[in-house]
């Protein structure tokens, strides 16, 4: 079974990934960019026997700081 887990920092914490991006797409000219958001995409694939609550301790434990970041799970047909 494929899994994308998209881990994304949390409302209020300063992403300056996202800045940097932003700041480059406003110097290229792209305009109407209020603000960007950087994160990251991680793809799984599990045996059929691995459960929901597995995938979610693995992104608590280890794919995701829970501090700064949430994290979204989404099941791959």
């Amino acid at each position: 079974m494929k899994v994308r887990v998209h881990v994304s920092l949390k409302n209020g914490v300063l992403d300056p990934q996202g800045r940097a991006i932003h700041h480059a797409l406003e110097g290229m000219g792209f305009a109407g960019i209020n603000d960007v958001r950087a994160g990251r995409l991680i793809e799984l694939d599990v045996a059929s026997t691995v459960t929901d609550e597995a995938l979610d301790e693995m992104c608590r434990k280890l794919l995701a700081n829970m501090v700064i970041e949430n994290y979204r799970i989404e099941k791959v047909a």
